[in-house]
């Protein structure tokens, strides 16, 4: 186990992404606690779910921007090196062969920060997850 030095809280991994304080309460929250130089990309990554799931609700699920309507579609979060995506594991199965340049496992493609954001991909996978049904 691996106790985080600024709040206490103890987790599996060591150096676990993790909020020390409460999580945020919404995605506008969520990404102005993030770094400066990622907050652009996360902008970039919600805006293109939004105009591809205009009808979904934009709700904080497991501590990540989560979009919502009847069930969970699609969340997405920063990490240190990469911008995760969780579409889950069907979707990451039905896409396999655009994301030969993405590490992925189970149901969550890593979109490092060093190469730009496949925002086509995104938004066809967000689009999918919503016309498929529940995939968390």
């Amino acid at each position: 186990m691996w106790k985080c030095p600024k709040c206490g809280r103890e987790f599996k991994n060591r150096n676990q992404d993790h909020f020390c304080s409460q999580p945020p309460k919404t995605i506008d929250a969520y990404i102005a606690a993030q770094p400066e130089s990622v907050q652009p990309l996360l902008h970039q990554v919600r805006d293109t779910i939004r105009g591809v799931l205009p009808e979904a609700q934009e709700r904080i699920s497991w501590s990540m921007p989560t979009y919502w309507n009847k069930h969970n579609i699609i969340h997405f979060a920063a990490f240190k090196n990469h911008i995760g995506l969780y579409p889950g594991d069907k979707a990451i199965k039905n896409f396999s062969s655009r994301l030969t340049e993405y590490k992925t496992s189970k149901g969550t493609v890593r979109l490092p920060y060093n190469k730009p954001l496949p925002l086509k991909l995104i938004a066809d996978i967000a689009k999918w997850c919503c016309e498929t049904g529940d995939h968390h």
